[in-house]
């Protein structure tokens, strides 16, 4: 069986209503990875909204432009992230947040993979984040207030079927997360991350369209979260940004779901009348 991936974040349908935040963000730089699409795109695009200055880092320009300054930077390079990072040094003396949110995602179990899929999702998901953040680090310490954000997701805090690479990539994420938080914690370098749920995006159309029946599989997913409907890249942005935010100078070493109460709520079923 083939392991299909995919670079996470596609659009979702409500991206361009994306509403201004306050002023907090006004002076800042970020750098959001995966920028081009979806998660990326919606928190490039709140970023700027509320007035950062961002610098979108993706292996393409995507929907980007006139939202974020595009960097061509494939994370699963260090040659890449160590360009990347050079030519933003150029431009910039400091840098206040990252978002590390761009990965690849994969469906399968552990029969289904082979060594060659498992090197590559653990590469980009894992040590890409990693990467990413090492090289970040020089332009962080020149901040008055630096933070790091990882996109994770509910799938490192849950089971999930066919998952395996995914959920254990994600779940090396979270654990990544908190060691960096205590590691940077007396640098003033706060370190967090969102786990979102199933979100709505063309990558889960695209999965929904190989499945039998696509709107019996949609109505799984969704019914699978306690909201009974998929995350949206604009609710995860939210998060990610107000993790990102200055105003949360305690928040560190937080891990914030998105997901509808998947990863905590177990309801009783609705009363038929």
């Amino acid at each position: 069986m083939t392991v299909r991936f995919s670079f996470c974040g596609e659009p979702s349908l409500d991206e361009e209503s994306t509403p201004p935040m306050a002023a907090e963000f006004d002076g800042l730089t970020a750098v959001v990875t995966g920028a081009g699409s979806g998660i990326g795109l919606a928190t490039a695009r709140l970023l700027t909204n509320s007035g950062a200055t961002v610098y979108g880092f993706d292996l393409s320009e995507g929907a980007m432009a006139g939202i974020a300054e595009w960097i061509s930077c494939d994370i699963g390079s260090t040659e890449s992230v160590a360009a990347a990072f050079a030519t933003l040094g150029e431009r910039i003396g400091s840098l206040d947040i990252l978002i590390n949110n761009a990965g690849i995602g994969a469906v399968g179990t552990v029969e289904d993979a082979t060594d060659d899929d498992w090197a590559r999702v653990l590469n980009v998901n894992v040590t890409g984040t990693a990467r990413v953040t090492s090289a970040a680090l020089p332009l962080l310490r020149r901040s008055a207030a630096a933070s790091i954000t990882n996109t994770c997701s509910v799938a490192a805090a849950v089971g999930l079927s066919k998952r395996a690479i995914y959920s254990a990539s994600k779940g090396a994420v979270q654990s990544l997360t908190l060691a960096t938080a205590a590691d940077l914690l007396h640098e003033n370098i706060r370190v967090n991350c969102v786990n979102p749920g199933t979100a709505d995006t063309p990558w889960v159309a695209r999965l929904l369209d190989l499945a039998a029946d696509p709107t019996a599989e949609r109505a799984a997913l969704e019914q699978r979260q306690p909201t009974g409907r998929l995350v949206t890249a604009d609710e995860v942005a939210g998060a990610i940004c107000f993790l990102a935010s200055p105003l949360q100078r305690s928040t560190t070493g937080t891990i914030l779901a998105v997901d509808g109460g998947m990863h905590s709520l177990r309801p009783a079923p609705l009363e038929v009348h």
